[in-house]
C-alpha cells in the first residue's frame, strides 16, 4: 500500500494534444452529453407516468435509460470539463472511484440487456404464459439481480487494479480511468492480473455476447411461421434489440478482450460505448417505437397545460 501511495495522481492525455481540435470536441461532447440526459430522462418519465406503457419491456427500458445516464456521466463530465484544462489532473482515490462506477454500470448493463432478451423470448415464445412468468415481483427480481451483477463486476475489476502498485510514470493515455490504461502504469508484473480482468471483463462480454445473440436467433426461428404482421413486429423488436446489442458488446470485447496490449484506437472506440451506444439507445429502442411516441406526445401535452395554469 505504500507503494501504491507513491502516485498521488494521475495525469490524463486526452483525446488530441491540439488545442484548437479540444474546442470543437469541447463544444461536440457538451451537445452529444445533452442529448444523453434529455433523451434517457425523457424516456424515464414516459414510462413512470404512461399507463399505457406498464408492461415489463419498458419497466426494463426505464432502468437501461437511467443507466446510460449515470453511465456516461462517469466519464463524459470530466472529458468536457479536460477539454478546456491545462493540466487534466484526476486523484487516485478519484481514479479509482470513476473505475468503479465505470464497470458498476457497465456491468449492470450487461445484466440488463440479457435481462430485456430474456423478456422478448418470453413475451413472443411464450405470449399465453407471459403475464404469469413476467409478474411484477419476477421483473423487480431481476432488475436486482442486474444491479447485484454490476456490483460484482465492479468489485472485482477495482479490488485487482487497487492492489497494484503505482511508483511513477503517472500519465495515462486515455480520458478516463480504465484497467488496461492503468495496467500499463502498474510497476509490477501484471500478466496474471490481465488475465484475471480479461476472465472477469472480456469474457463476460464475449459470453453474454453470444448468449444474447443466440436467444435473437431462438425467437426469429420461432415467428418464422407466424403471420406476416406477428413476424414484423417480432422483426422491429429483436432488430432494434440486436442493434443495441451490438453496438455494446462489439466495442467492449474489441477493448476487453486482452490482458495489457493498448491500441491507439482504443479511445476512439471508448467514446463509441460510453457516449455514442447511450446517445443512440433512445432513438433505437423507443422513438422509432409507436407506442413510446404517443406517450411522449401525451406528457408533453400534459406538461404544456401545466405551465399554463
Amino acid at each position: 500500500m505504500a507503494d501504491t501511495r507513491n502516485v498521488t495522481e494521475f495525469i490524463f492525455l486526452g483525446l488530441s494534444p491540439n488545442r484548437d481540435v479540444q474546442k470543437v470536441c469541447f463544444v461536440i461532447f457538451l451537445l452529444l452529453y445533452t442529448a444523453i440526459v434529455l433523451g434517457n430522462l425523457l424516456i424515464v418519465l414516459t414510462v413512470m407516468t404512461s399507463r399505457s406503457l406498464g408492461s415489463p419491456m419498458y419497466f426494463f427500458l426505464s432502468y437501461l435509460s437511467f443507466v446510460e445516464i449515470c453511465y456516461s456521466s462517469t466519464t463524459v463530465p470530466k472529458l468536457i470539463s479536460d477539454l478546456l484544462a491545462e493540466r487534466k489532473a484526476i486523484s487516485f482515490w478519484g481514479c479509482m472511484t470513476q473505475l468503479s462506477f465505470i464497470h458498476f454500470f457497465a456491468g449492470t448493463e450487461i445484466f440488463l440487456l440479457t435481462v430485456m432478451a430474456y423478456d422478448r423470448y418470453v413475451a413472443i415464445c411464450k405470449p399465453l404464459n407471459y403475464t404469469t412468468i413476467m409478474n411484477r415481483q419476477v421483473c423487480a427480481v431481476l432488475v436486482g439481480v442486474a444491479w447485484a451483477g454490476g456490483v460484482v463486476h465492479s468489485l472485482a475489476q477495482i479490488l485487482l487494479i487497487f492492489r497494484l502498485p503505482f511508483c511513477g510514470p503517472n500519465v495515462i493515455d486515455h480520458y478516463f480511468c480504465d484497467v488496461l490504461p492503468l495496467l500499463r502504469l502498474a510497476c509490477s508484473d501484471t500478466f496474471l492480473i490481465g488475465l484475471l480482468i480479461v476472465a472477469n471483463g472480456g469474457t463476460l462480454s464475449v459470453i453474454s455476447f453470444v448468449v444474447l445473440v443466440a436467444s435473437y436467433v431462438v425467437i426469429l426461428l420461432h415467428v418464422k411461421n407466424q403471420s406476416s404482421e406477428g413476424r414484423r413486429k417480432a422483426l422491429s423488436t429483436c432488430g432494434s434489440h440486436i442493434t443495441v446489442v451490438t453496438l455494446f458488446f462489439g466495442p467492449c470485447i474489441f477493448i476487453y478482450l486482452r490482458t495489457s496490449t493498448t491500441l491507439p484506437a482504443d479511445k476512439m472506440v471508448a467514446v463509441f460505448y460510453t457516449v455514442i451506444t447511450p446517445l443512440l439507445n433512445p432513438v433505437i429502442y423507443s422513438f422509432r417505437n409507436a407506442e413510446v411516441k404517443k406517450a411522449m406526445r401525451r406528457l408533453w401535452i400534459r406538461t404544456m397545460k401545466l405551465g399554463e395554469k
